[in-house]
């Protein structure tokens, strides 16, 4: 493993907020919202409107909620 890789992945785990774990994390969690909406989604309307069309707004509406607490909790990390 190259010495780069493992310094990143050491920020990673440490909890060191640079740009590129700030990056990484944001994108690791709306991809979770993101996967989150989808099966609420298809959960809560999947009969309604079919399952593949309740999914894709979930997944869309999903990150849209979540996106304001990403970014707060980011936020209030990197001044602590």
């Amino acid at each position: 493993m190259s010495p780069l890789l493992a310094s990143f992945g050491h920020e990673l785990c440490d909890g060191r907020l640079t740009a590129a774990t700030i990056v990484i994390w944001t994108c690791c969690a709306f991809a979770l919202a993101a996967l989150g909406g989808a099966i609420s989604g298809v959960w809560l309307a999947g009969r309604d409107l079919g399952n593949d069309l309740a999914a894709m707004m979930g997944a869309m509406f999903g990150p849209t909620a979540a996106a304001p607490g990403i970014l707060l909790g980011l936020i209030i990390l990197a001044l602590i």
